[in-house]
């Protein structure tokens, strides 16, 4: 393995009805706050920090993440990833997850901005347990530029595997390079320059509730488009295009707000980032 700008290595367990760290190891340009308990269930939320400010030439970042059974968590991070100019190499994160019985992560993470010349790969591999849960979001966006195009970046490449009990449920590829795609055209961005990706597991996840979504976020307007797909597992992947980052944001908080409803009674606490 490349040597690491970043690594961040966490294992969670749920101890006297509430999610506390077993192992919180972290080393470089990646540190964790201290947990937060925003909700009276034990449920915990970590915010994830990046003190360098952004991600530069040749950065390479290592995250992993373990809840064991029951543990309950949300991951997010304390404000957008920024990526600068790349000239001679890429930056690149991969992130491993690995939800045991009956545990449910919430992963958050705030848009990623891609500022011109930035080349930038990343990989997420979920590993779950066929009744642990999973809620996974991310949003691309493009960064200024003194020209003032809406595509400067170089390369965007984003993967995600999911895997259920060792299955591979999930494969999603997003690939965007604006210097060598029509990315107005039908497949890319289509007229827009913001993309909201969500996936979401679990066994909880009914036809109804998969419908309640899709009715709360179908469009009324022109400010975004979207699309819903079911897994072959109980769950769902949702994508949206956009020009603007508040409007995905909004539409996936909507979102979230559902599927606690409808899976633990509860509303998600605010993070509290504004």
């Amino acid at each position: 393995m490349d040597q690491m700008t970043g690594v961040l290595d966490m294992e969670l367990i749920e101890k006297k009805g509430r999610t506390i760290a077993n192992r919180a190891f972290f080393k470089g340009a990646l540190k964790v706050m201290r947990p937060f308990y925003l909700e009276d269930n034990g449920h915990v939320c970590y915010y994830i920090l990046n003190p360098g400010g952004g991600y530069l030439d040749g950065d390479r970042y290592h995250i992993r993440v373990s809840l064991k059974d029951q543990a309950q968590a949300t991951l997010t991070t304390q404000s957008s990833t920024k990526v600068y100019k790349t000239p001679k190499d890429h930056a690149y994160q991969v992130t491993e997850v690995f939800l045991k019985d009956k545990s449910y992560l919430e992963f958050l993470p705030d848009p990623l901005i891609a500022y011109k010349d930035a080349k930038y790969k990343q990989k997420n591999v979920f590993h779950l347990d066929g009744s642990s849960a999973l809620l996974y979001s991310d949003i691309l966006t493009p960064g200024w530029s003194p020209e003032g195009e809406d595509f400067s970046y170089d390369t965007l490449q984003l993967i995600n595997e999911v895997y259920v009990d060792e299955k591979l449920l999930l494969y999603d590829h997003v690939k965007l390079q604006p210097g060598k795609q029509d990315m107005n055209s039908l497949g890319f961005m289509e007229g827009t320059t913001h993309l909201g990706s969500m996936i979401v597991v679990g066994e909880q996840t009914t036809d109804e509730l998969i419908d309640k979504i899709y009715e709360s976020l179908c469009p009324s307007s022109d400010e975004y488009r979207m699309g819903i797909s079911r897994l072959a597992v109980p769950g769902f992947t949702i994508r949206i295009l956009s020009n603007n980052t508040q409007i995905i944001e909004q539409a996936f908080n909507k979102c979230h707000r559902l599927i606690r409803n409808e899976w633990f009674g509860n509303e998600p606490a605010s993070l509290r980032k504004y």
